[in-house]
């Protein structure tokens, strides 16, 4: 945030909560406050004024009687919050002037707070940006996911290599928070069930679980945009049901008095990340009917407070499956309502399947989720029953609509019966919800002919597609000030609330004066993100360089190592024709590696050793530099974003459900290099083909090369420049001599090359060749960069769910009371 504005007037009743919260809340006069206590005081100031607007919404959903959508996720990568709350109630500057006042620096503040560590990428990032536009455009909705104790993991890099810190999110407390402990609910896990028949002799049964936990509600409050509105973000922290046996401490066991406490918090006490399968599935799949079972047992306490008959639950909340993480809610809601509200089959279905809807993100087979049978009997026994009727219903339904299909009834079966058997969430997420969305125009085509064909054969009118969007609240107006601030004063605050006016901005694409301020403007962020990589890395960078940006999570589909080898390839170019003309480029690079994946580590190894050869040899200068930013995350996409002249979204196509990254970097005009993958397909439709820099082979070409048999050694032997890159990784060049540190990664490329990086490295290195030479032209360069961003509306993250409100949920902002 920047002091763009002369600062306004202190106003004393914000400057006197400030101190008033710094003494009554931190316990601390302002003589003797440190930084943090500051922080903290401004916090609680800037929420005191979001729960007044909470308030106000929860009442008016009660007058209304509103139809609530709630986003079930395992993730919500919500990042720093004091930033965002201060430009949504319109607060920067009366902040600003006010601890100014009081002697501190806002940006010194900002600066403390800790992003909180509930998500891994980009799932948790989308439903981040999704309840801000929820809570912007006015509709009744709840977040509902886990409170991590500890987050994924901050990143170091230590000699070159990935290194997992303890991400201690908490470890100063948080003021965004409200602790519901009235607001708790019980959760079973392992026993047995049992048959019992009840007074009208009807067949019920009864789950004797081995233990219980208790799940109790941490509550967030998400501001809507310059509106009256605060939704509500509701994690569940797990506890013991009895945190202390007092007859096991008083018979001198004192361990087993607290085991129980120890056994139960585990569940809510961290973040696994999505690329482990084999570690810590059990605790993964307890976590997940915890916060699930939590959440609809939450729901019915909300019908049950509104006074509405439970037949009518799915007419007043629409509830969002982000991914199969949470698809155990199917099962669940089931037993909820047959177990415990003693509801008939058909009728708790009907329900169940109008309230679920079901977003795919993914086409990977590995990562559609699958829980063994013994797993799941083990833990949730009663749920596995459930599934198994679901299953049988439903494959008598598929036994009618395609009489003698076997092979189809075995494809669709909710229950695998291949080798280990395992339950299919996705399968269940798709029976039992009422529409099934991808994520963009391509994934959601390719998701109905490939891994949901069978379904989407059989129920056509449940799919459909909500392509992704960002929130332009944290990814522009916060992150880009000196932007937001010329479309402003270009085009009035108009776009602000409605994106899609950012289109007018293609008419002063071609103006000399516009044209200048946009260089202007991003040359002093490209010079902010030098300096904060010189601090951390101390890799010095001229901000006139060609910034080519590639941040995501570390992946083989996602071919960080095919931008490696054209790194290499580039540079042995520069050292051998130091005459040549070609634009001064700085590669950098962000992103984790799952603790357990080795091949994104050495992923993330090679390009450190591109690193330490390119920014230490004379011969290259200034022409060529490389850097690796360690911890990516929210906070530090604030610089990285609006830095970016190019972004690459260079996946294997077909992989890549849909992409947000590519709309960030697009919205704060940085130009793509991409495949046709994913949301990238809309952004080129949207930019114009002139405008984006395309490579490589098509979906359908990927998959046709691979029924044919790819030999990935022929591609190398072809190409020259490439057999170089990869003879000088073998001989150690990037590896301080060590031959044997990148054999793996070199074996899997000559001999598997799963997601066809040397099948697309010929046409990557020549469009990078054509991204060079549009460099060289900056007033044509600039010209493309303002229509990027000019067309960058329809991937705001309020189209998506408007989409959603009208196709799916059937939500809408409540009618103002006559």
């Amino acid at each position: 945030m920047q002091d763009a504005t002369p600062t306004p007037a202190t106003d004393p009743d914000f400057q006197n909560d400030v101190v008033r919260n710094l003494i009554c809340r931190q316990a601390r006069y302002p003589d003797i406050a440190t930084p943090q206590d500051w922080y903290m005081a401004l916090a609680f100031t800037v929420k005191d004024r979001m729960l007044e607007s909470w308030a106000a919404s929860t009442k008016t959903y009660a007058e209304h009687h509103v139809k609530v959508a709630c986003y079930l996720s395992a993730e919500f990568l919500i990042g720093p919050q004091l930033g965002c709350n201060l430009l949504s109630l319109g607060l920067e500057d009366e902040a600003r002037a006010a601890m100014r006042a009081l002697g501190q620096d806002l940006d010194a503040l900002l600066a403390l707070e800790e992003e909180p560590g509930l998500g891994n990428g980009g799932l948790g990032r989308l439903a981040a940006c999704y309840l801000d536009s929820l809570a912007t455009l006015e509709i009744p909705a709840i977040g509902y996911g886990i409170r991590y104790e500890f987050g994924i993991f901050d990143q170091d890099i230590v000699d070159g290599w990935q290194v997992e810190r303890t991400d201690k999110w908490l470890k100063m407390g948080t003021p965004w928070e409200i602790v519901r402990p009235d607001v708790s609910f019980y959760v079973c896990f392992g026993g047995y069930t049992q048959m019992q028949t009840d007074a009208q002799d009807r067949l019920r049964v009864q789950w004797i679980p081995a233990r219980q936990v208790k799940g109790v509600a941490y509550d967030v409050p998400i501001q809507g945009y310059r509106v009256n509105t605060c939704n509500l973000l509701r994690l569940w922290k797990s506890e013991a049901v009895e945190s202390f046996d007092f007859e096991d401490f008083n018979a001198g066991d004192y361990y087993q008095a607290v085991e129980e406490k120890v056994v139960s918090e585990t569940l809510s006490k961290v973040l696994y990340p999505n690329d482990e399968p084999d570690v810590g599935k059990r605790l993964r799949l307890a976590q997940q009917y915890f916060f699930v079972s939590c959440s609809l047992q939450d729901m019915l306490r909300l019908i049950d407070i509104s006074h509405t008959p439970v037949a009518h639950f799915a007419e007043r909340l629409a509830v969002q499956l982000n991914d199969t993480h949470p698809s155990i809610a199917v099962a669940e809601l089931m037993r909820l309502l047959v177990d415990e509200r003693q509801m008939a089959w058909d009728d708790a279905w009907s329900i169940t399947l109008n309230t679920f809807a079901y977003t795919n993100h993914t086409l990977l087979p590995e990562a559609l989720e699958t829980w063994g049978l013994p797993l799941m009997q083990n833990l949730l026994p009663r749920l596995l029953e459930i599934i198994y009727e679901i299953n049988r219903r439903f494959l008598e339904e598929v036994r009618n609509a395609f009489p003698g299909d076997e092979a189809r009834v075995a494809r669709m079966s909710l229950i695998d019966e291949q080798g280990e058997k395992k339950v299919r969430m996705a399968h269940l997420a798709s029976v039992g919800s009422h529409a099934v969305n991808g994520v963009a125009a391509l994934h959601s085509e390719l998701l109905r002919q490939t891994v949901l064909r069978d379904f989407a054969d059989m129920y056509p009118k449940r799919f459909l597609n909500v392509t992704n969007g960002v929130t332009p609240r944290r990814f522009l107006m916060l992150s880009n000030p000196g932007l937001a601030s010329l479309l402003d004063e270009t085009l009035g605050a108009g776009w602000r609330s409605d994106l899609t006016r950012l289109e007018a901005l293609s008419d002063y694409a071609d103006d000399v004066a516009f044209q200048q301020d946009w260089r202007a403007i991003r040359l002093n962020n490209k010079a902010a993100l030098a300096g904060r990589i010189s601090q951390l890395v101390g890799v010095r960078i001229a901000p006139e360089m060609m910034f080519d940006i590639q941040v995501k999570r570390i992946h083989e589909y996602k071919r960080q190592h095919l931008n490696a080898l054209y790194m290499i390839c580039l540079y042995r170019r520069l050292v051998r024709h130091p005459d040549q003309q070609a634009a001064p480029r700085c590669f950098i690079f962000g992103g984790k590696a799952a603790p357990g994946y080795w091949m994104a580590k050495l992923m993330i190894r090679l390009i450190t050793g591109i690193a330490e050869v390119v920014n230490r040899d004379p011969v290259i200068g200034g022409r060529m530099k490389v850097v690796f930013y360690p911890d990516f995350n929210v906070k530090n996409g604030h610089l990285i974003y609006p830095a970016a002249d190019l972004s690459e979204q260079i996946s294997t196509a077909g992989k890549e459900a849909s992409g947000t990254g590519n709309m960030k970097f697009m919205m704060n005009g940085a130009l793509t290099i991409g495949t046709l993958d994913g949301a990238n397909v809309e952004i080129r439709q949207q930019v114009g083909g002139d405008n984006f820099f395309v490579f490589g082979m098509t979906a359908q070409q990927v998959e046709a090369l691979k029924r044919t048999g790819y030999r990935p050694g022929d591609y190398v032997q072809v190409n020259d420049e490439l057999r170089d890159a990869i003879d000088q990784i073998a001989a150690g060049r990037f590896s301080r001599g060590d031959k044997a540190l990148f054999a793996p990664l070199l074996d899997n490329l000559l001999n598997y090359d799963p997601f066809l990086v040397l099948a697309d490295y010929a046409d990557y290195a020549a469009c990078q060749e054509r991204v060079s030479e549009a460099w060289q032209d900056q007033r044509q360069w600039t010209q493309m960069s303002i229509l990027n961003c000019a067309r960058s509306g329809i991937f705001s993250s309020d189209r998506a769910i408007g989409e959603y409100c009208q196709h799916i949920w059937q939500t809408q902002k409540p009618a103002p009371r006559l």
